[in-house]
């Protein structure tokens, strides 16, 4: 019998974190070791367990898994967060690229140079407001059903909560003009699992800090006068 998956990366939300939360709404308990030196990282590739030389590194029924994209979509189709056929999974791929899309403009807002932080976060937004969210709040609406996706919990529902809670950490107010995304971060939050993983001691992450970002930079930029968002 396969033991807890281990999830390798940094002390922070990044890549690793929809991978926390998809594990977490399924109810799956698992272990985490967190990288603060290069040396570590570079060990990691010296043995083979980085494919491609990126993080993160997820070990789970046996395998090495990179990739987050690939990490994700075996947790989701293992716990049956995948849809009931291909029609909803491809449903639900194209709700979880667009989520992607959003969240990856969170997840790089602290890397962005100073002169730059005011302009991504009006842009984080303008998006967020005007091109995603209106499109989840349709999509409830013309669906009629708790869920993004036939009526049961899915993939795209775990990463869109994650994405308006890490929305509304930046904008308190935002989904004022979303009235069904407003019941559904409710009835999400509600969920046993999901409510457990909110609560303080889970092993839901804080929003980075300083000292997070310069960790990351650490470990895997070799030259600091590379520095780009990782």
């Amino acid at each position: 019998m396969s033991g807890k998956p281990k999830l390798i990366y940094f002390n922070g939300r990044g890549r690793m974190e929809p991978i926390r939360w998809l594990l977490a709404a399924a109810g799956v308990e698992f272990e985490e070791i967190f990288l603060d030196t290069r040396e570590e990282y570079l060990k990691l590739i010296k043995d083979g367990s980085l494919m491609f030389h990126q993080l993160p590194l997820v070990e789970i029924d046996g395998m090495k898994m990179v990739q987050t994209r690939a990490i994700l979509s075996y947790i989701a189709g293992k716990y049956n967060l995948y849809g009931k056929d291909l029609k909803e999974r491809a449903l639900i791929d194209m709700y979880v690229e667009a989520i992607t899309d959003l969240t990856n403009m969170i997840m790089m807002f602290p890397f962005s140079p100073p002169a730059a932080k005011e302009k991504n976060l009006a842009l984080i937004m303008e998006r967020a407001t005007h091109r995603y969210f209106p499109v989840f709040e349709k999509a409830l609406k013309q669906h009629g059903q708790d869920f993004l996706v036939g009526n049961k919990l899915s993939w795209a529902d775990v990463q869109l909560i994650e994405a308006i809670l890490a929305v509304e950490e930046k904008f308190p107010a935002v989904l004022s003009g979303f009235p069904q995304l407003q019941a559904f971060k409710t009835r999400m939050s509600n969920m046993p699992a999901i409510k457990k993983f909110l609560q303080p001691g889970s092993p839901r992450k804080s929003p980075p800090d300083d000292r997070y970002v310069a960790t990351v930079l650490k470990v895997l930029l070799e030259d600091v006068s590379l520095r780009q968002s990782p």
